[in-house]
Formats: structure tokens, C-alpha cells, sequence
């Protein structure tokens, strides 16, 4: 098998995207979740890097040390954190420590990310420069165990830079119609690793939680979301009213089996492996979900 093949296969239709920036759990806490995520049978576990979030590949690094098989991604790196040289310098460094076990996102972020940077966001430009970056590291130190790079895209350019010049694309909070549309611009041979939320309750709750989670969006002034919201047929009624149908779109929600249903959905519209995000403000809310789906969900990997 090639690296995307063996990558599918070692990550499996359904891992976990863990929001810690807004559980805000301690280092041990954290640790103990993921060997519990491990042990309930989640194959991979991502987490992302926003404000006063953990460092990615610090975090990654102790993760993989304290647990035995899980597959850690960085669900993104962000390129405004360190170098194109650095990024390639830290996968390099973790993927021989731990062959198989690192999958590395990277992505381009925000405008207001940028902006602390000291630059206008130009993102398409400036994610080819760092891609380019990555490849001059990896041309002069090549990586002794191969790992995949895999690009944070949502708009079709960017999903066609993902396809070119890297192993697969990671889409983040976006609805079910994306995974198809995604899948369609990357072709059969890339990785797609897709979010998506979950939550074990009803419609008005699930639509209390997208209703939040617009308004910081809109908070962060980050349009490329809503941007591709509508480029899927959504309106500006479906955003600003949370109507019914983007609230179905963006969250499986209701019971284990109807949302173990809607995550085999994804993977038969062209996911490879779907991270589940529970809708949750501390770690014991979303632990508790993914350990009542595990069982449904590991139907979806039969």
C-alpha cells in the first residue's frame, strides 16, 4: 500500500476532533480522555490550534508518548505558529518517533490571525509559499518514516491546492453536502478527513449549539465559513435564522443509532474518516457522548 492507502486504513471511517480550546481541560485530564477514547476504540483524535490553545506538536508529542495506538492529527496547525522549515522539522521529528501515528493539518487560518502577524491575509498565495517552504525542508532533510500533510480547505481553489500539492484536505464546520463536493474536486485518490458535529439530543438543541457557534464566527469576522455555507445552496435566511435545514446540514443529531446513520451517510458521499465533535463546554460533556456513540459507531467501521 501507498501512504494515503495505509493512512485510510490505520485511521478508519470514524475518529474524534476534540474542541479542547473551549473545554479548557488540564494537561492530565486531557491525557486520560484520549487513553479513554483509545481504549473505547477511536482510532485517531485531532485537535486544533486557536487562541490559547495547546502548541500542536508539543501537545502531539506527549499525547503520543502517554498512549500505546491512537493516531494523532493536527486539526490544524497553523501556519501563522512557526515556519513552513519548523512544521515539516516537527512532523519529521514526531512520524520517526512514532511511525504511523502522525497525521499532520495544516492550514492557513484567519484574517485576524494574520493580522497579529503583521500581514494582509492572502490566503491561497500564502499557503503555495508555505507549501513550497515544506517541500525545500523536506528536499534537504527528507523524513526517514513518511507521514501525510494533508491542507484545511473549504472553497474549491483551496481544495484543488490540497489535491496538487498535498495528501488530502481536512474541511472544518462545514455542512453534509460539502464531503461530495469535496470529494468531487479532490478525485478518488486524495484523503478527505472531514469534521462534524454531533449531538446526542434534539433539533432545538442542536440549533441552540449552531446558533452559538455562528455568532462567534461572526464574533471572529471568519466569512469563509458562511462563504461556503451558501456556495452549497444555503441563503442568508438559513444563517440568520438557523433555519432547520442548516441545523440538520452542520449536526448529527438525535440518538446513537440515528447518528451512527448519519456519519455512515458521510463516509458513503466520500469522507475516508469522519472526527466527530461533540457539542460540549467541558471535557466531561463530550467525553460522555463519544463514550455512549462508540458502540454505534463502531458499526459504521464493519
Amino acid at each position: 500500500m501507498n501512504l494515503i492507502e495505509e493512512t485510510r486504513d490505520r485511521l478508519g471511517p470514524v475518529g474524534v476532533w476534540l474542541p479542547l480550546g473551549m473545554a479548557h481541560p488540564t494537561p492530565d485530564e486531557e491525557l486520560a480522555a484520549i487513553r479513554q477514547l483509545e481504549e473505547l476504540g477511536y482510532r485517531t483524535v485531532w485537535a486544533g490550534e486557536g487562541p490559547g490553545s495547546r502548541e500542536l506538536f508539543a501537545h502531539g508529542g506527549i499525547t503520543l508518548a502517554s498512549t500505546g495506538r491512537v493516531v494523532i492529527g493536527t486539526g490544524i496547525a497553523n501556519i501563522w505558529s512557526r515556519p513552513g522549515r519548523t512544521a515539516h522539522s516537527g512532523a519529521r521529528t514526531l512520524a520517526h518517533a512514532f511511525p504511523g501515528r502522525f497525521v499532520l493539518g495544516i492550514g492557513i487560518g484567519h484574517a485576524f490571525q494574520a493580522a497579529k502577524s503583521g500581514v494582509d491575509y492572502r490566503p491561497l498565495e500564502q499557503t503555495r509559499a508555505y507549501l513550497t517552504e515544506m517541500d525545500e525542508a523536506a528536499a534537504e532533510f527528507p523524513a526517514p518514516v513518511p507521514f501525510p500533510r494533508i491542507l484545511a480547505a473549504v472553497g474549491p481553489k483551496m481544495l484543488e491546492l490540497a489535491r496538487d500539492r498535498t495528501d488530502g484536505a481536512h474541511p472544518f464546520a462545514q455542512p453534509f453536502e460539502h464531503t461530495p463536493y469535496s470529494r468531487e474536486i479532490l478525485g478518488p485518490d486524495k484523503l478527505l478527513i472531514p469534521t462534524h458535529s454531533v449531538l446526542l439530543g434534539d433539533r432545538e438543541q442542536a440549533r441552540a449549539n449552531v446558533a452559538k457557534n455562528i455568532e462567534v464566527m461572526k464574533r471572529y469576522d471568519v466569512p469563509h465559513y458562511f462563504n461556503g455555507w451558501k456556495r452549497l445552496g444555503y441563503t442568508d435566511e438559513d444563517i440568520d435564522g438557523v433555519s432547520d435545514r442548516l441545523v440538520d446540514g452542520l449536526t448529527a443529531w438525535g440518538d446513537e443509532e440515528r447518528i451512527a446513520g448519519r456519519v455512515k451517510e458521510l463516509v458513503d458521499a466520500g469522507a475516508d474518516t469522519v472526527l466527530v465533535t461533540p457539542d460540549g463546554d467541558d471535557l466531561a460533556t463530550i467525553l460522555d457522548q463519544l463514550k455512549r456513540l462508540a458502540p454505534a459507531l463502531a458499526e459504521v467501521t464493519r
